[in-house]
């Protein structure tokens, strides 16, 4: 799943956090622009990357076929009035207080 997040990264998107979770994942990126569209990678475009990608290599390591990811995607955008590293670390945090790690660090 996290070489799914990643594999964009810098070409369509600016990755600022990927948190995988043992049921979810969490990402915070900026799109960057499509040169040959003129515009803006839409967040529908990335998911559908994202969870494709992730969902053929999740099923092959599983053996098995069929959904994995629900379609809808539960996205904010954050505005530019929002803090953003505010944001960051408390998807960094998310595995402390599920209770996987002790300190952020600690969870690969």
């Amino acid at each position: 799943m996290l070489e799914s997040c990643l594999h964009d990264n810098g070409t369509k998107f600016d990755l600022a956090i990927a948190v995988v979770m043992p049921d979810h994942v969490h990402m915070i990126f900026t799109p960057q622009i499509n040169i040959e569209a003129k515009e803006m990678y839409s967040l529908a475009e990335l998911m559908d990357a994202v969870k494709g990608a992730s969902a053929h290599g999740i099923n092959k390591m599983l053996g098995r076929k069929g959904r994995v990811w629900q379609t809808e995607s539960f996205d904010h955008v954050l505005r530019s009035s929002e803090n953003v590293d505010a944001k960051i670390a408390y998807v960094a945090e998310n595995p402390v207080r599920r209770g996987l790690v002790k300190v952020s660090m600690d969870y690969r």
